[in-house]
């Protein structure tokens, strides 16, 4: 394996940053901040997405009366991501490197303006010399308003930042043919974009500490690599990880996605993960169908729309369905909802969904 990034996220785990007793792994922490300095000095780009506020904030909270789920989530984000951020810098300044905090939420990442206006703070912060440190802003957060975990946060971001790589770091060394278990199971150390029997041993379990599992790392994963992003899912625990995994020579046990050639336009990637923010469903007819996955780039017409699910808006994000139920992909709505079935009749029929505004599956 030969890598040679110049940009790069790193995903960071709950397991990673927390011991067993819920408190902050700081060794850790400065450990994986030598790594990034090496990286930093060498011209590398490094953006930072950093679990563990609600762990931190969990060994310092003694609550006085039961809350419910929300409410202690944002409670314990809220006293623990001051405690994380705090320790991030000082790590960082001791290299005599600048970081700053960016808190976000799902919702800016539907909004197509809000989208690029994070984008910009990224590019500028990144263009300064500064290292994003990047988690979800849990305080303000609601359950159906929140990322699955940071792990579909770090693509997102990934993919608005066009690295060269994503880089998962996890309490395990990669993704398994097996249960991870047993003696017998080995890491997979290689995907392709065409393989699929990988997919038949992921485990659907979660993390001690996380939300999320191997099964969204490896969705995640998948989906990030066909965007043209190299990605590797590797164990945070190892010494020198990062720094290891970044050599020309690579001799870490993880597993690497090889990227798919980078194709879509900046506006496709943001529709590709859009899925949690669209707004209706479009189902539509098997000719329509077989004209959008025909080589001819063909936009969806209202004509091949058969049913109209939800209440959505012009500009919306829309998924695209066959009759069967199975996900053609996501677009940008031209009409309102309501509007969709009246342009079907028009003589000259205009796209419900332009080429430039879809993003079909990669199934």
């Amino acid at each position: 394996m030969s890598f040679n990034y110049k940009k790069i996220t790193i995903k960071v785990g709950s397991n990673v940053l927390t011991k067993t007793d819920g408190t902050l792994n700081v060794a850790r922490m400065a450990h994986l901040v030598d790594q990034i300095a090496q990286l930093y000095k060498q011209g590398v780009e490094v953006i930072l997405v950093s679990s563990g506020a609600v762990a931190a904030g969990r060994s310092e909270i003694k609550l006085n009366k039961k809350l419910d789920t929300v409410s202690s989530r944002q409670l314990y984000s809220a006293v623990g991501q001051v405690k994380m951020i705090n320790q991030w810098a000082d790590f960082f300044t001791q290299h005599g490197i600048n970081c700053a905090q960016v808190l976000t939420t799902k919702d800016n990442f539907g909004e197509r303006n809000h989208y690029l206006n994070m984008k910009n703070c990224f590019t500028t912060l990144l263009e300064n010399g500064v290292v994003p440190i990047v988690n979800e802003n849990d305080t303000i957060s609601v359950s159906e308003l929140m990322f699955t975990d940071n792990d579909e946060l770090s693509g997102l971001i990934a993919s608005m930042q066009n690295s060269d790589a994503l880089l998962i770091l996890s309490n395990i060394d990669g993704i398994y043919d097996g249960n991870p278990a047993l003696s017998e199971s080995k890491v997979i150390t290689e995907i392709g974009q065409k393989d699929r029997d990988w997919m038949e041993n992921i485990s659907t379990q979660k993390s001690g500490f996380g939300r999320g599992g191997m099964l969204t790392k490896s969705s995640i994963a998948r989906k990030t690599a066909k965007e043209g992003i190299a990605v590797h899912i590797a164990n945070g625990l190892r010494d020198n990880v990062l720094t290891d995994i970044l050599r020309k020579e690579s001799q870490v046990i993880h597993t690497w996605f090889k990227p798919g050639k980078r194709k879509a336009s900046n506006v496709k990637k943001w529709i590709a993960y859009s899925d949690s923010f669209a707004k209706g469903e479009l189902v539509i007819n098997q000719g329509a169908c077989d004209a959008l996955f025909s080589p001819k780039a063909t936009s969806l017409l209202p004509i091949g729309v058969t049913k109209v699910k939800g209440q959505f808006k012009k500009g919306d994000i829309v998924k695209i369905m066959d009759e069967k139920g199975h996900l053609i992909g996501w677009g940008k709505s031209q009409y309102a909802a309501e509007k969709v079935h009246a342009k079907s009749d028009s003589a000259k029929q205009k796209p419900v969904v332009h080429y430039d505004y879809l993003y079909l599956s990669e199934d």
